[in-house]
């Protein structure tokens, strides 16, 4: 084989192997990419049923339900409402009439019943005293 043809069989090889890499690292990406949905959204039915994505919105006022570990609340964009059921420990800055952002599924019932909550936060700093 003359070096020109090794060289263009190094080139050739090189470029299939970074085409392989991005191929791989945007199937990946793609797989782990969660969407966020608002109350209004997912009443219109553009979530998916059974896939995982995540709810945003606020948590409805007297909507909280303990029962052990096991929570239950409604999440509102003040437009709709949407139930949502968790099984763990909420974080400490959950409260009602504060926002969350959780990750679940919406099961046909319309029941929206999350693996993980995130509660948010204002942007106001309050300096320790």
């Amino acid at each position: 084989m003359k070096p020109r043809h090794k060289r263009a069989a190094l080139i050739a090889g090189g470029l299939a192997a970074i085409g392989i890499a991005a191929a791989l690292v945007l199937n990946a990406f793609q797989s782990n990419l969660v969407f966020f949905f608002t109350p209004s959204q997912i009443a219109a039915g553009e979530a998916p049923v059974e896939k995982h994505f995540r709810i945003g919105g606020l948590v409805v006022q007297d909507s909280l339900v303990r029962n052990g570990t096991e929570v239950s609340f409604q999440v509102t964009d003040r437009l709709k409402t949407v139930p949502v059921s968790y099984t763990g420990i909420l974080p400490d800055l959950f409260k009602e009439g504060r926002g969350i952002v959780a990750q679940g599924q919406l099961q046909p019932d319309g029941q929206f019943v999350a693996s993980e909550v995130l509660a948010k936060h204002d942007e106001n700093y309050m300096a320790p005293e």
